[in-house]
This record gives C-alpha cells, sequence and structure tokens, in this order.
C-alpha cells in the first residue's frame, strides 16, 4: 500500500512541477516561446540555451537567469552535461531541424520544432520513424491551428454545421515589405540559401490547415504553377542601383527604400540588424544607414538581389474523399492577410483572419430568401500568428506531460501531411504535373 501512494504522489509531483526545457536556436520564434516561461514559471522552466551566436546565447540566457554553465554553444556541449531536461525548444535554422531533431530524441528530450519540419520529404519522413523508434513526442509549431479564428472554424466544421466539405479555398498575402525583407533581401531569398522554397517557408502553416480542416482525410495528389515575375533585374526601374542609399538616384521615390522600411518605419529589425548586434542592443540611426550603404544586404536594391524565391504560386489538391482545395500564395501585396472559404453541402465559412470574425451561411428556401448569415466576432491577438504562439507553448507542455490532446495538438504524425502537399505542390510546379501523394 505505502509503494502505491509513494508511486501516486511521485506521479503527481512532476504532473505539477513546471516542464524543464532546453532552447536550441536562440532566434526570434525561440524567444517568443521560451518567454511563456517569465509568465508563467509554474507551468516552463528554461534551464539552457544553445546557440553557436555567443551574444544571441546569452541574452537569451539573462532573460531567464541562467548560470554560464547553462549556456552552450553546439548540442555536442549540452549532452556533455548529461540530461539536464524535459524537452527542447528546435529554433534552428530550416535545413537543421532534423539533424539537430534526431540527435535531441536520442538523448531523450522531447521537442517542439520550429515549422517546416525539414527541407525534403525524405527527411521528413526519417523524422517521423525515428519518433516511433525512440518513442518520442515531437510537435510542430503549427501555431495558427491555435488561433482562434481557425480554432472556431475547426469546431463548426466537426460539430457538422455546414455538412461534409467538398472545397478549401485559402490565400496568403504577404505584405510588399515582408516579401523585400525575407524573400528578397533576407535569408528566405533562396532554396540556396535556407533550404526550403518560398511555399514551405512561409505557406507550410496553410498546407497544414487545409489538411488539419480535413479531419484526417489524406491529400492523394496536388499540382502548383507559379514563378518569380516581379522582382527581377529586368524590371529595375530606370535610375535604381545596386544600393538604395549608395547608388540610387530614386530612392527618395521608391516604395522599396531600405532606409523607409528599417529606419524610418522601423520594420524587421530582428533581422536587418543582425550585424550591428556587436555594437550592442541600440545601434545609432548613422550607424544603420552606413550599414545600410555598405555590407548590410538588406540595403540591397530589391531588383538587383540573388534572390529565386516565387513571388507568387497556386497550388491545387485532391482528398481521397473526391473533395478539392486551393490555396494561393501572393506576395507584395499592400494589405497582408489570410483568408478561407470553405464550401460543405449544408453550407458555407468565409472570413479574413485579421478582421478578428467569420461568416456562417446556409441556403435559405423562403420566398424572398437566397442564404442566411451568421457573423462569428473573436478575440482575435493583433500578433502575427492570430493570438497562436503561446496556446501552442502551453499544449505542448499539456502534451508532453501525457495529458489529453487538444483539438489543435499538432504531433508530428497529425502534422505531416501538409508538408506532403507542399513537397508535392513544389515538384509539380517544377514538372508541370500532378504529383501523386503516398499515405503515411
Amino acid at each position: 500500500m505505502q509503494a502505491s501512494q509513494d508511486r501516486y504522489t511521485s506521479q503527481k509531483s512532476k504532473a505539477d512541477a513546471p516542464l524543464r526545457v532546453v532552447v536550441v536556436g536562440a532566434g526570434s520564434r525561440s524567444r517568443t516561446y521560451a518567454s511563456y516561461g517569465l509568465t508563467h514559471p509554474e507551468e516552463l522552466q528554461i534551464v539552457a540555451v544553445v546557440d553557436p551566436d555567443e551574444g544571441r546565447c546569452n541574452r537569451l540566457a539573462d532573460l531567464h537567469r541562467l548560470p554560464a554553465d547553462r549556456r552552450f554553444g553546439n548540442l555536442s556541449e549540452l549532452f556533455a552535461a548529461g540530461k539536464i531536461a524535459d524537452a527542447a525548444i528546435n529554433g534552428t535554422m530550416d535545413e537543421l531541424h532534423v539533424s539537430t531533431s534526431l540527435s535531441l530524441m536520442e538523448a531523450g528530450y522531447d521537442i517542439l520544432l520550429e515549422k517546416p519540419i525539414g527541407i525534403s520529404k525524405e527527411e521528413v519522413l526519417a523524422l517521423l520513424a525515428a519518433t516511433r523508434s525512440y518513442n518520442r513526442k515531437v510537435m510542430i509549431c503549427h501555431v495558427l491551428r491555435y488561433a482562434p479564428f481557425y480554432l472556431e472554424i475547426r469546431k463548426r466544421i466537426a460539430a457538422g454545421e455546414i455538412g461534409d466539405v467538398l472545397n478549401i479555398q485559402t490565400a496568403e498575402h504577404v505584405s510588399y515589405h515582408h516579401m523585400s525583407a525575407a524573400f528578397v533581401r533576407g535569408k528566405w531569398s533562396s532554396k540556396a540559401h535556407c533550404g526550403s522554397s518560398m511555399l514551405m517557408a512561409k505557406c507550410c502553416h496553410d498546407m497544414d490547415l487545409i489538411t488539419w480542416l480535413k479531419s484526417g482525410i489524406p491529400p492523394i495528389r496536388v499540382a502548383s504553377s507559379g514563378g518569380l515575375s516581379f522582382f527581377r533585374r529586368e524590371r529595375a526601374p530606370v535610375g535604381s542601383g545596386k544600393r538604395c542609399l549608395a547608388d540610387c538616384t530614386i530612392e527618395a521615390d521608391c516604395s522599396y527604400s531600405a532606409r523607409k522600411h528599417y529606419v524610418d518605419k522601423g520594420l524587421w529589425g530582428v533581422y536587418v540588424w543582425r550585424s550591428l548586434e556587436h555594437l550592442g542592443p541600440s545601434p545609432t540611426v548613422e550607424q544603420k544607414l552606413e550599414s545600410l550603404r555598405t555590407d548590410n544586404p538588406y540595403g540591397r536594391c530589391v531588383w538587383q538581389c540573388d534572390n529565386d524565391a516565387v513571388d507568387h504560386q497556386s497550388v491545387l489538391m485532391e482528398f481521397a474523399d473526391g473533395s478539392t482545395a486551393t490555396h494561393n500564395l501572393v506576395g507584395n501585396t499592400a494589405r497582408p492577410c489570410r483568408t478561407i472559404h470553405i464550401i460543405g453541402t449544408k453550407g458555407e465559412i468565409s472570413g479574413v483572419m485579421e478582421d478578428g470574425y467569420f461568416n456562417i451561411r446556409h441556403e435559405d428556401e423562403r420566398v424572398g430568401h437566397e442564404y442566411t448569415e451568421e457573423r462569428i466576432h473573436l478575440n482575435v491577438s493583433m500578433d502575427m500568428h492570430g493570438g497562436g504562439d503561446l496556446r501552442l507553448m502551453e499544449d505542448f507542455i499539456r502534451y508532453c506531460k501525457g495529458q489529453e490532446a487538444s483539438l489543435s495538438t499538432t504531433s508530428l504524425a497529425d502534422s505531416i501531411y501538409g508538408h506532403m502537399l507542399g513537397f508535392g505542390a513544389d515538384q509539380a510546379m517544377q514538372e508541370a504535373v500532378w504529383v501523386p501523394l503516398e499515405t503515411v
């Protein structure tokens, strides 16, 4: 009897204790997830940081008041210290996701893995096999499943409010300043640079949402078309130069001026000023301008970069039940937003995430009527992911502790079909064919 009571007490104590987590890759996304521990220390405790950039490592470690012996430059140093945590937040760059996750699983860690899962179908499937072999829990940072907008839509579909889903139409409109910062001047401008296509780097969220809304019915084939049309050298306007602040005669009137975006408006500083981190947390305006004039890649003319990421792509997919879906990725828009329109056998749902509401419509056979419409208002955060970031972190803690999975839980096995769609779509676009998708 006493032994049974001791086991119960031990299990209860572990369930009540904060989840101990090591952060691997101390970039902006990891910092966001780790911040949950600052506001909910009774649930999450950051116990170590791993990053080869000493400055980044120390900045995150300082926030969480970590001692010097819990700041590591690489995974080998972490593993040499023994297993010091329950789980890891893996916020490394795309091409490192799978290799680092395999090492972390082998060392005994459950993982919250930043999207995309990996940069090829083969390595994503290898990671799935490894989770089963090591019996580890891996959740993917598909944070939009946790955004109130999409979660409420998912609940309405599950409740049968629009019947069986026949067609889903989604779109992501990437703003002109985000497009030029991340996918023209920045580190996601080329698959050779980051390992991922633009569709996988930006829209694996949307591919995941579509498969999630289909309630486990797998996609069976995909087609796609798109390309890079606007940010090309031959489209450079007369008077432009190589760098905005060095040799451009039209900078003052250009919508893509690096000075306007990154100094005057202060956009995307977390990426743009990485090269000035050695100057401290607050470089001067003149230091920023000099950086843009000389060697900062974000100071380049958007028509004179080494980018090859698409600026538009359309994807068409078919599911095992015969239903279809489309997704349109469009860069360089005036307003950034995600749109959705779902048509079922008994009604439809449509909305724009950033508006904070969606509409449900049903047929109305009454004379003088065509349809009824109900507007569902939501408390939507104005952060980049509709309020989903910290909700995901909360769910990850529950998941690691063995509690019941939520409707949103992004386990690897439940997240993989969106990636199969993305990889298949890129192949389809390159080869101009329908690409069949395997069931995993």
